[in-house]
């Protein structure tokens, strides 16, 4: 007798997250050679790929800020309470949310009450702001599957399982072209100084961000003309925003802008002048030397300073304990002290790069693997 099909519901709720749901249904298939697996829920075209019967589109799940979210908080609901009546009329085997905690944890705990067994991947930062949320993940998942190796122990003592799967970036790095092949791809000299500019992927950081770099940028050539500057713009919208920045600098002529391909610059480069965020983790497992300059609208900054509870903004500073990265945020920053700091890794970046080593290895887990064996057993447990 054939066994029965297994059900697994997924929902992600931006890019990143198909992503890593196209994986998981991989591992999972992986996981369960011998049993049908059904997948239904909300992804985009990478879980779509692997089968997922998507029952709306990802893309109005996927809103940013404060404000938006106001807006659409009727939308979302809805949505929500359709999926719960759905699912709790006809049960997966797994519920998974895929980040998206504010969407994907409410959606979890009421599923979890009405017995369906429930698993929740990419912790919320609660490391960084918010800490009481752990209590939250714990009222609402059976699981939480954890990105980095420090996250699981802040679960202690909330009766969550909490457990580490590794980075999906590690492998995605694997085949990546060495820093010649980089350089060759950009048609950058193979024997020229070169330092990438990344100032961030949305307009309000990058009109806050890109003129310091600049600005720094223009001093190092001042010091060195051989030196060359990659500053690869996020999309098309940055990178009309950054042309127009450029043009009005006066390091103009020292930059080339790409559109694109930060991870072919950061590949070419000697040193990264760079924005926080996922970029920094990129460049830390591209054995990339690196300074994280940030800025936000004042406002902003003072709500967010009141909130963080973490004393670094850069995730290889997190992993480290303690500042590998320098950081320069909000006052701080300024192009002579960027200058003066990425002078002094091009001078000697070994300190930074032993510390990268060392913490790529920690996080050198097979991401697949992983997670397939964390969701495995409660999809056993439920069937």
């Amino acid at each position: 007798m054939a066994a029965a099909a297994l059900r697994v519901a997924l929902v992600a709720g931006e890019l990143s997250g198909d992503i890593l749901g196209g994986r998981v249904m991989a591992a999972l298939r992986s996981a369960f050679p011998d049993q049908q697996l059904s997948f239904e829920g909300v992804g985009g075209e990478q879980m779509r790929a692997q089968g997922l019967h998507s029952l709306y589109p990802m893309e109005r799940l996927a809103v940013m800020g404060l404000v938006e979210p106001l807006a659409r908080l009727p939308e979302l609901l809805r949505m929500r309470a359709e999926l719960v009546r759905r699912f709790c009329e006809n049960p997966p085997d797994l519920f998974l949310g895929i980040d998206a905690p504010d969407f994907n944890l409410a959606l979890a705990r009421k599923l979890k009450a009405a017995g369906v067994r429930t698993a929740h991947l990419v912790s919320p930062t609660v490391w960084a702001w918010r800490p009481g949320r752990v209590h939250t993940v714990a009222r609402s998942v059976d699981r939480i599957l954890c990105l980095f190796p420090f996250e699981p122990p802040l679960y202690a003592g909330t009766g969550v399982d909490a457990h580490f799967v590794g980075h999906p970036m590690i492998s995605e790095l694997a085949g990546v072209p060495d820093r010649a092949a980089a350089r060759r791809a950009l048609g950058v000299d193979p024997d020229a100084p070169v330092i990438a500019l990344l100032p961030g992927s949305r307009q309000g950081e990058v009109s806050l961000i890109a003129e310091p770099l600049l600005s720094a940028a223009a001093l190092l050539r001042e010091r060195d003309p051989r030196r060359v500057f990659l500053l690869p713009a996020a999309n098309a919208e940055r990178y009309s925003q950054c042309a127009a920045i450029i043009a009005e600098h006066r390091s103009a002529g020292a930059i080339t802008l790409l559109e694109g391909q930060s991870r072919l610059a950061m590949l070419a480069s000697d040193l990264v002048l760079l924005s926080s965020g996922t970029a920094t983790l990129e460049a830390m497992l591209l054995q990339r030397p690196m300074v994280i300059a940030y800025r936000a609208a004042q406002l902003n900054w003072s709500i967010m300073s009141r909130l963080v509870v973490t004393p670094w903004v850069g995730l290889p500073n997190v992993l480290a304990g303690r500042e590998v990265v320098p950081e320069l945020l909000q006052d701080r920053l300024s192009a002579p002290a960027l200058a003066l700091e990425a002078e002094a890794l091009l001078y000697d970046p070994s300190e930074q790069l032993s510390e990268f080593a060392r913490q790529t290895q920690a996080l050198s887990v097979d991401f697949d693997s992983a997670v397939a064996g964390a969701l495995a057993p409660l999809i056993r447990h439920a069937s």
